[in-house]
Protein backbone atom coordinates (compact mmCIF):
# COMPACT_ATOMS: atom_id res chain seq x y z
CA UNK A 1 0.00 0.00 0.00
CA UNK A 2 1.24 3.78 -0.60
CA UNK A 3 0.06 6.78 0.72
CA UNK A 4 0.34 10.03 -0.02
CA UNK A 5 -1.76 13.78 -0.70
CA UNK A 6 -1.67 13.80 -3.88
CA UNK A 7 -3.77 11.31 -6.38
CA UNK A 8 -1.99 12.50 -9.30
CA UNK A 9 1.14 11.02 -8.33
CA UNK A 10 -0.29 7.98 -6.68
CA UNK A 11 -1.89 7.28 -9.89
CA UNK A 12 1.31 7.63 -12.14
CA UNK A 13 3.31 5.48 -9.28
CA UNK A 14 0.36 2.64 -9.84
CA UNK A 15 0.67 2.97 -13.46
CA UNK A 16 4.16 2.01 -13.56
CA UNK A 17 4.30 -0.49 -10.90
CA UNK A 18 0.16 -1.96 -11.33
CA UNK A 19 0.52 -4.42 -8.58
CA UNK A 20 0.41 -2.14 -5.77
CA UNK A 21 -2.57 -0.33 -3.82
CA UNK A 22 -2.81 2.95 -3.46
CA UNK A 23 -4.68 5.54 -1.12
CA UNK A 24 -5.14 9.08 -0.73
CA UNK A 25 -4.55 9.98 3.03
CA UNK A 26 -2.99 13.19 5.09
CA UNK A 27 -0.73 12.55 7.71
CA UNK A 28 -1.64 15.32 9.73
CA UNK A 29 -5.23 13.60 10.00
CA UNK A 30 -5.66 11.28 13.01
CA UNK A 31 -8.67 10.26 10.66
CA UNK A 32 -6.92 9.90 7.43
CA UNK A 33 -4.17 7.84 9.15
CA UNK A 34 -7.05 5.54 10.87
CA UNK A 35 -8.32 4.95 7.41
CA UNK A 36 -5.78 4.01 5.77
CA UNK A 37 -4.48 1.29 8.39
CA UNK A 38 -8.27 0.25 8.04
CA UNK A 39 -8.03 -0.05 4.39
CA UNK A 40 -4.85 -1.60 4.03
CA UNK A 41 -6.09 -4.22 6.34
CA UNK A 42 -8.93 -4.56 3.95
CA UNK A 43 -7.30 -5.05 0.63
CA UNK A 44 -4.31 -6.92 1.84
CA UNK A 45 -4.59 -8.36 5.07
CA UNK A 46 -2.25 -8.39 8.13
CA UNK A 47 0.32 -5.42 8.38
CA UNK A 48 3.88 -6.37 9.34
CA UNK A 49 5.96 -3.35 8.27
CA UNK A 50 5.57 0.38 8.19
CA UNK A 51 7.72 2.73 6.32
CA UNK A 52 6.93 6.66 7.48
CA UNK A 53 8.24 9.24 4.97
CA UNK A 54 6.66 12.36 5.25
CA UNK A 55 8.22 15.66 6.19
CA UNK A 56 7.72 19.13 5.18
CA UNK A 57 9.37 22.35 6.08
CA UNK A 58 9.03 26.39 5.89
CA UNK A 59 10.62 29.31 4.36
CA UNK A 60 9.64 30.67 7.66
CA UNK A 61 12.07 28.87 9.98
CA UNK A 62 14.28 31.50 11.86
CA UNK A 63 12.57 31.94 15.15
CA UNK A 64 12.36 35.49 14.24
CA UNK A 65 9.60 34.82 11.81
CA UNK A 66 8.66 31.22 12.97
CA UNK A 67 4.75 31.85 14.11
CA UNK A 68 2.16 29.84 16.49
CA UNK A 69 0.42 28.25 13.15
CA UNK A 70 3.91 27.34 11.27
CA UNK A 71 5.01 25.19 14.57
CA UNK A 72 1.84 23.72 14.93
CA UNK A 73 1.72 22.40 11.63
CA UNK A 74 5.16 21.56 11.24
CA UNK A 75 4.83 19.46 14.46
CA UNK A 76 1.41 17.93 12.96
CA UNK A 77 2.75 16.74 9.44
CA UNK A 78 6.38 15.79 10.84
CA UNK A 79 5.77 13.97 14.42
CA UNK A 80 1.77 13.83 14.95
CA UNK A 81 1.85 12.23 11.63
CA UNK A 82 4.43 9.18 12.61
CA UNK A 83 2.28 9.04 15.86
CA UNK A 84 -0.97 8.54 14.49
CA UNK A 85 -0.06 5.93 11.77
CA UNK A 86 2.05 3.79 14.58
CA UNK A 87 -0.91 4.15 17.12
CA UNK A 88 -2.98 3.06 14.31
CA UNK A 89 -1.21 0.03 13.52
CA UNK A 90 0.17 -1.13 17.50
CA UNK A 91 -2.90 -3.13 18.23
CA UNK A 92 -2.72 -5.35 15.44
CA UNK A 93 1.43 -5.83 15.14
CA UNK A 94 1.23 -6.30 19.33
CA UNK A 95 -0.85 -9.11 18.99
CA UNK A 96 0.68 -10.63 15.82
CA UNK A 97 4.00 -10.43 18.25
CA UNK A 98 5.64 -9.11 14.72
CA UNK A 99 6.08 -5.40 12.78
CA UNK A 100 8.64 -3.17 11.77
CA UNK A 101 8.27 0.18 12.20
CA UNK A 102 10.88 2.55 9.79
CA UNK A 103 10.62 6.20 10.14
CA UNK A 104 13.09 8.53 7.71
CA UNK A 105 14.04 11.29 10.14
CA UNK A 106 16.93 13.94 9.53
CA UNK A 107 20.14 14.58 10.46
CA UNK A 108 18.50 17.89 12.05
CA UNK A 109 16.78 15.55 14.45
CA UNK A 110 20.74 14.58 15.73
CA UNK A 111 22.57 17.66 15.07
CA UNK A 112 21.72 21.23 15.75
CA UNK A 113 22.03 23.13 12.48
CA UNK A 114 19.80 25.94 10.46
CA UNK A 115 16.86 23.96 9.57
CA UNK A 116 15.19 25.45 12.41
CA UNK A 117 13.41 25.02 15.72
CA UNK A 118 10.12 23.02 14.80
CA UNK A 119 11.61 21.05 11.95
CA UNK A 120 14.51 20.00 14.28
CA UNK A 121 11.80 19.31 17.45
CA UNK A 122 9.39 17.76 15.16
CA UNK A 123 12.67 15.12 13.81
CA UNK A 124 13.93 14.78 17.24
CA UNK A 125 10.60 14.16 18.43
CA UNK A 126 10.71 11.27 15.66
CA UNK A 127 13.30 9.62 16.82
CA UNK A 128 12.40 9.64 20.90
CA UNK A 129 8.83 8.29 19.36
CA UNK A 130 10.98 5.05 17.97
CA UNK A 131 12.93 4.57 20.62
CA UNK A 132 10.30 4.50 23.12
CA UNK A 133 8.22 1.82 21.21
CA UNK A 134 10.85 -0.35 20.70
CA UNK A 135 11.95 -0.21 24.27
CA UNK A 136 8.37 -0.82 25.42
CA UNK A 137 7.51 -3.20 22.97
CA UNK A 138 10.00 -5.60 21.74
CA UNK A 139 8.86 -7.80 24.18
CA UNK A 140 5.80 -8.31 21.45
CA UNK A 141 8.37 -8.65 18.66
CA UNK A 142 7.83 -5.23 17.59
CA UNK A 143 11.19 -3.26 15.77
CA UNK A 144 11.50 -0.36 14.80
CA UNK A 145 14.39 2.11 13.05
CA UNK A 146 14.99 5.59 12.54
CA UNK A 147 16.81 6.70 9.24
CA UNK A 148 17.97 10.06 9.61
CA UNK A 149 19.42 11.04 5.85
CA UNK A 150 21.62 14.19 5.31
CA UNK A 151 20.92 16.38 2.37
CA UNK A 152 18.60 14.54 -0.27
CA UNK A 153 17.48 16.33 -3.59
CA UNK A 154 13.48 16.49 -3.13
CA UNK A 155 11.11 18.57 -2.98
CA UNK A 156 11.47 19.69 0.80
CA UNK A 157 14.18 21.72 -0.44
CA UNK A 158 11.62 24.09 -2.28
CA UNK A 159 10.91 25.15 1.17
CA UNK A 160 14.24 26.73 2.34
CA UNK A 161 14.65 30.50 2.10
CA UNK A 162 17.54 29.48 -0.18
CA UNK A 163 17.58 26.56 -2.11
CA UNK A 164 21.31 24.84 -2.33
CA UNK A 165 23.11 25.54 -5.57
CA UNK A 166 23.60 23.36 -8.49
CA UNK A 167 26.92 22.77 -7.34
CA UNK A 168 24.97 21.52 -3.96
CA UNK A 169 22.69 19.14 -4.85
CA UNK A 170 24.94 17.17 -7.60
CA UNK A 171 26.73 16.12 -3.90
CA UNK A 172 23.83 15.38 -2.40
CA UNK A 173 21.91 12.19 -1.78
CA UNK A 174 18.93 11.06 -3.85
CA UNK A 175 15.77 9.51 -3.07
CA UNK A 176 16.52 5.95 -4.36
CA UNK A 177 19.82 5.95 -2.06
CA UNK A 178 17.57 6.45 0.91
CA UNK A 179 15.10 3.89 -0.52
CA UNK A 180 17.84 1.60 -0.59
CA UNK A 181 18.86 1.81 2.92
CA UNK A 182 14.91 1.29 3.83
CA UNK A 183 14.76 -2.28 1.92
CA UNK A 184 18.38 -3.54 3.56
CA UNK A 185 16.83 -2.77 6.93
CA UNK A 186 13.42 -4.06 5.98
CA UNK A 187 15.20 -7.39 5.17
CA UNK A 188 16.86 -8.26 7.99
CA UNK A 189 16.25 -11.38 10.20
CA UNK A 190 13.39 -10.29 13.14
CA UNK A 191 16.08 -11.51 15.52
CA UNK A 192 18.49 -8.41 14.46
CA UNK A 193 17.28 -4.97 14.69
CA UNK A 194 18.75 -1.09 13.45
CA UNK A 195 17.85 1.29 15.99
CA UNK A 196 18.92 4.63 14.12
CA UNK A 197 21.14 4.95 11.06
CA UNK A 198 22.91 8.28 9.96
CA UNK A 199 23.23 8.39 6.18
CA UNK A 200 25.28 11.27 4.76
CA UNK A 201 26.34 12.40 1.17
CA UNK A 202 29.91 10.82 0.36
CA UNK A 203 31.15 14.54 -0.80
CA UNK A 204 29.51 16.93 1.37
Amino acid sequence: MVAARREERLLALQAELPGIEIFVADTASLSSMQQLAAETRSRLGSIDILIFATGTNTPDRALNRLTPPIWDRMIQVNLNGAYYITQALLPEIREARSGHLIYIASVSGLTPDASGAAYQASKRGMLALAHAIRYEEKQHGIRTCVICPGLVDTEILDHRPIKPSREILAKALRPEDVAEVVLSVARLHPRAVVPELHLEPTLL
